[in-house]
């Protein structure tokens, strides 16, 4: 039985001058998953995520997130839909003048009336949901390690308690041992907290380890489908970049 979309993009049309990176893409995410989008150099998979959360207007097309049509909506209605989302941008993307306390705690003032007490007990509680220690709060971004940084981000995206929650190369840049724990905590929250994960990735550990299906951006379209069916399909960048040298080996840690 199909699962409720909670993203449904239609006919998308993406330019930059006279490029043309997505031309006609459609995309179904389905509520509870977790999606991988993988492809090629320039074919727009953090554009894509971007036009999703309203942060680049497409050139054409139609964009639904939580049965909202976000080119219809005010500002009003687009801050009331970013605060049913959460984002993880590379590198965590946090306020360097800030504690991580402090960069959790800015969405919490920004879209709640909390009281400042509770707003820091939430930003806790985020903290050590995202697997740092509790002495992590008072440092600044600057005193952490790039994996540290990475969670102080995603502690942040969870603020809000989001329905959806979107991950740029969230293991990009960590040594495989941080990947890998990064990768169980994703699932892990994911199945607790009954999240939708939109995650833009190159790791083909990732892909094979925690997504529900995967979106191969290609021909300025997209193919979604799980590992086995990618696997049998006969593109060749698909047949490349799923049968590998890597992609065999990630396959072989995961079996």
């Amino acid at each position: 039985m199909a699962r409720d979309p909670v993203i449904r993009v239609r006919g998308l049309v993406t330019r930059f001058g006279a490029q043309t990176i997505h031309d006609g893409l459609d995309l179904d995410v389905e509520r509870g998953e977790v999606l991988g989008v993988v492809g090629g150099s320039g074919t727009g998979k953090s554009v894509l995520m971007k036009e999703i959360l309203g942060l680049i207007r497409p050139a054409a097309g139609a964009i639904e997130m939580l049965g909202r049509d976000t080119g219809s909506l005010d500002d009003r209605e687009r801050t009331e839909l970013q605060a049913r989302t959460g984002v993880l941008f590379q590198d965590g993307a946090l306020f360097s003048s800030l504690t991580v306390a402090e960069n959790v705690m800015v969405p919490l003032k920004e879209h709640t009336t909390l009281p400042k007490r509770l707003i820091k007990e939430i930003a806790r509680v985020k903290i050590a949901m995202s697997g740092l220690p509790p002495n992590a709060g008072p440092k600044y971004p600057s005193e952490l390690s790039g994996g540290m940084r990475k969670r102080a981000g995603l502690a942040r995206a969870l603020a809000l308690d989001p329905e959806i929650l979107f991950l740029d190369e969230p293991t990009a840049g960590l040594d495989p041992i941080g990947a890998a724990a990064f990768d169980e905590l994703i699932q892990n929250l994911q199945r607790s907290l009954g999240l939708t994960v939109f995650m833009v990735t190159h790791d083909l550990d990732s892909l094979t380890s925690i997504c529900d299906r995967i979106a191969v951006l290609i021909d300025k379209r997209i193919k979604v489908a799980t590992l086995e069916e990618h696997l049998k399909d006969d593109h060749p960048w698909i047949r490349e970049y799923f049968h590998g040298p890597r992609g065999r080996a990630a396959r072989r840690v995961e079996a």
